[in-house]
């Protein structure tokens, strides 16, 4: 015959193992002052000894709050989002908090899923990356009384917190890097995707161009076909890159092939490193290349790629501490933060201070 389980520890165990009251043993775990120091390390061990683990839905009860916090992400398979949801976790168990993890990858059917499963759980507050398709969800949530705060992509119609990084400022340094270095005929290749990261990175490369005073035709800003339209939770793929830069790079040009390459993604420079070699085109002799986001094979290429870090971690940690200082003075108005990146200089613009080996510099762009 099998034993059944066994009754979970309860606070009554340990005051009558060491014969106190059921109130000092919890005002012992509440680490209270009026506890004593010698009774406070008896009843934690006594509690260790037993396994007693605190009933989280009893303690909410009596604080009045659930003491979990929920976060929405879209895709955590992006090695941003992965840093993101470490770097809250964290934040949030140094808190005292739990944490509720939902995915949508990039699913409004998903994301509305997501925020009655909020509702449902009661959470004090939540960090959302929201889709951008639809907010009217996300509304409800807000009026239920639930504070958040977006992360990396805003809602501005409901006018709640945001944190994120200024993928503009970045754009913008890394296109200024190009030609500073010498660059003018300046292609830009992008997501084929409707977020405000991939609007505000066309926007900072068209205003570092503007700065330079060169003018940027449409063609200029080259919108990559990409998987991620049929399934927007896939990573990126180089092969995507790669396809689109072999049929940009035999269009024949009154001016010649592009000198500079600013890319949305480092995946996306990847894939043009290897069509790039096919055509034997150096980089950076004849073609200078920035990527965006710093993965951890940007260092190691053959070619080390000039990219832009994202502060994944501080993104996360601020938005904690935003949404805590929310639940504790509500009355605020909500704030956007928006923190900037680092552009990292590496062998494939040429390295600091300047691009090297340039064999010419044309002054004009591409019609």
């Amino acid at each position: 015959m099998t034993e059944g389980p066994r009754p979970r520890p309860t606070l009554r165990d340990i005051a009558t193992a060491l014969g106190l009251s059921v109130n000092t043993v919890s005002r012992a775990l509440g680490d209270k002052d009026s506890v004593s120091a010698a009774t406070r390390a008896a009843v934690q061990a006594e509690a260790a000894r037993i396994g007693y683990v605190p009933n989280t839905l009893a303690r909410s009860l009596v604080l009045g709050s659930a003491m979990t916090l929920g976060l929405v992400i879209t895709n955590p398979s992006n090695p941003f989002y992965a840093q993101l949801i470490s770097s809250i976790e964290l934040r949030v168990r140094a808190q005292g908090y739990s944490l509720l993890l939902l995915v949508t990858d990039e699913s409004v059917e998903n994301e509305q899923r997501a925020t009655e499963a909020l509702l449902r759980s009661a959470v004090d507050g939540a960090v959302v990356v929201p889709v951008q398709a639809e907010w009217d969800h996300w509304r409800r949530v807000r009026d239920s009384g639930i504070p958040l705060v977006f992360v990396n992509r805003d809602v501005p119609e409901l006018g709640c917190d945001m944190v994120g990084v200024d993928y503009e400022r970045g754009s913008y340094e890394a296109t200024s890097h190009l030609i500073a270095g010498g660059a003018r005929r300046l292609l830009l290749l992008e997501e084929d995707l409707p977020i405000t990261t991939t609007a505000d990175r066309i926007t900072g490369f068209r205003r570092a161009m503007a700065d330079a005073g060169l003018k940027v035709s449409d063609d200029q800003v080259q919108a990559v076909p990409t998987k991620r339209y049929d399934s927007l939770a896939l990573p990126w793929q180089p092969e995507e890159a790669y396809r689109f830069a072999q049929t940009l790079l035999t269009d024949a040009h009154p001016d010649g092939h592009p000198d500079g390459f600013v890319t949305g993604n480092d995946y996306f420079a990847l894939g043009l490193l290897r069509a790039l070699a096919e055509r034997d085109l150096a980089v950076p002799g004849d073609v200078a290349i920035t990527g965006y986001g710093d993965h951890p094979y940007a260092a190691y290429l053959q070619t080390p790629l000039t990219t832009v870090r994202l502060p994944a971690a501080e993104v996360g940690t601020t938005a904690v501490d935003l949404l805590l200082q929310r639940l504790r003075a509500g009355t605020e108005r909500p704030r956007k933060t928006l923190i900037r990146p680092e552009l990292v200089i590496r062998a494939s613009t040429g390295g600091p201070p300047a691009l090297t080996n340039r064999q010419e510099q044309p002054s004009s762009t591409p019609g």
